[in-house]
């Protein structure tokens, strides 16, 4: 079998990530959902998300997304709709991917401890409504440990195979010990927040202060990402977030589409969107711009003109954010503030740790791996360091890895493995499924 014909499907709550083994990069990001505007009856697909792997078409003009209501095939992670899933895979497949899927295997992630019930749905979609030849099913933190550990041959994941995987996605947030390739299920702990919460708590805080944002999904996932950051000092920074003037480090303003000059919202004077940074260096002089940040600066969403601010009156249609940019990613490590009877990300770590045989504690705490979108805000890692190293024994080593792109992690490592030669024998068939069927066929997957 030839890793070309196996398509290796990171099938996410929020994003499918979709293309073929052997291949670094995914061939097409997309949102695992349909949408429908407000002036239309009809659900639709969104459009792809750029790839390293595929060049942005500027004529292509992206639909306005104001108002959209959202559908998704999977809630908390699961799979709840099947009949939704079968119409965005069909879509991913006949449309995007271009495959025919009698002739290719699957390689398709599922969430840890997914009930039977919905294992059979997802069987019955790949062997009996897309008819897939062959089917692996694997979970996130194997896939995120196996790219790691062949990232690094002579490092301490691959040396030890051992390693904590931290998956702050979508839908909630896993710490989990992975032992030679192998998850170990009894040392899982979940927190039950995820991306998908903390968009929905910021939509919160800003119809609450200023407007009401309570449908606009796309919208306030997009000041999420790119207002939003971890406080390293919590109370100094909410001190500081009730100055006004240059002395508030952290206000910035956000401004709406209007539907005709700007269908995306953007931030109104990026080059302020990093002054926090100066809190670090314990300067309150503002730090130089970033080079990302000024090569954002020519993107169409925020490269806003002095005359354009003239002559456009945006006072009404925009909206100032203080606080709420580090509240929100603040729920990940103290949920208990919101009154969310759940551990925070240090003590949930911890758990999972202390669930393992003693003589693993030292290489999981040397060994963390973090991954998912939600680990994108920036000094999450110090601030997870930070939480982490008092409820650790002082003579271990506590060492935090990102990776180089956390969305794409799980993809990777899924690509990987289906370019291994071992990878056929791995594989549940077509006929073993319906000579068998679901139960038996899962029990080839050791999860």
């Amino acid at each position: 079998m030839s890793s070309t014909n196996v398509v290796v499907l990171d099938n996410g709550g929020g994003l499918i990530k979709a293309g073929f083994g052997g291949e670094r990069d995914p061939a097409v990001i997309l949102p695992n959902c349909l949408y429908r505007v407000p002036s239309s009856k009809k659900w639709l697909h969104p459009h792809p998300l750029p790839t390293t792997t595929t060049s942005t078409d500027s004529s292509a003009a992206e639909p306005d997304l104001t108002s959209a209501a959202v559908r998704r095939p999977l809630d908390r992670g699961y799979l709840i709709n099947s009949d939704l899933q079968r119409e965005i895979w069909s879509h991913l497949f006949s449309s995007i991917l271009r495959i025919n899927p009698t002739q290719s295997s699957l390689l398709v992630t599922e969430p840890l401890f997914t009930l039977p019930s919905i294992q059979r749905s997802l069987d019955e979609l790949v062997f009996e409504d897309f008819n897939f030849r062959a089917l692996y099913v694997a979970d996130s933190p194997s896939l995120v440990h196996l790219y790691e550990a062949s990232r690094r041959p002579d490092g301490l994941v691959s040396r030890a195979q051992c390693s904590l995987v931290v998956d702050c996605g979508f839908s909630f947030t896993h710490a989990s010990p992975v032992f030679q390739n192998f998850t170990l299920n009894y040392g899982v702990k979940r927190i039950d927040l995820g991306g998908k919460a903390l968009t929905n708590y910021l939509k919160e805080l800003v119809s609450f202060r200023s407007v009401n944002v309570m449908e606009e999904t796309f919208l306030i996932d997009d000041v999420k990402e790119k207002l939003c950051f971890v406080s390293l000092d919590v109370p100094r920074d909410l001190r500081l977030a009730r100055e006004s003037g240059k002395e508030n480090l952290f206000r910035c303003t956000y401004v709406l589409p209007d539907g005709i000059t700007y269908t995306k919202g953007f931030v109104k004077h990026p080059e302020r969107i990093h002054n926090y940074l100066a809190l670090k260096d314990g300067t309150c002089g503002f730090p130089p711009l970033p080079e990302e940040t000024k090569g954002n600066m020519n993107r169409p969403e925020i490269a806003e003109m002095p005359q354009d601010r003239n002559r456009i009156d945006l006072s009404k249609n925009e909206f100032d954010l203080t606080n709420e940019r580090f509240l929100v990613p603040e729920m990940i490590f103290q949920p208990a503030n919101l009154g969310m009877n759940e551990a925070g990300l240090a003590e949930c770590i911890v758990r999972a740790v202390n669930s393992c045989h003693p003589h693993l504690h030292p290489v999981l705490y040397e060994s963390i791996i973090l991954t998912g979108g939600s680990t994108l805000f920036p000094q999450f890692s110090e601030r997870l360091e930070k939480e982490l190293r008092p409820l650790v024994p002082d003579d271990y080593h506590v060492k935090i890895t990102t990776q180089e792109d956390p969305i794409l992690g799980v993809w990777r490592g899924g690509s990987l493995l289906a370019s291994s030669p071992d990878f056929e024998a791995m594989c549940v068939t077509k006929s073993e499924y319906e000579e068998l069927g679901s139960a038996r066929c899962r029990k080839r997957f050791f999860h």
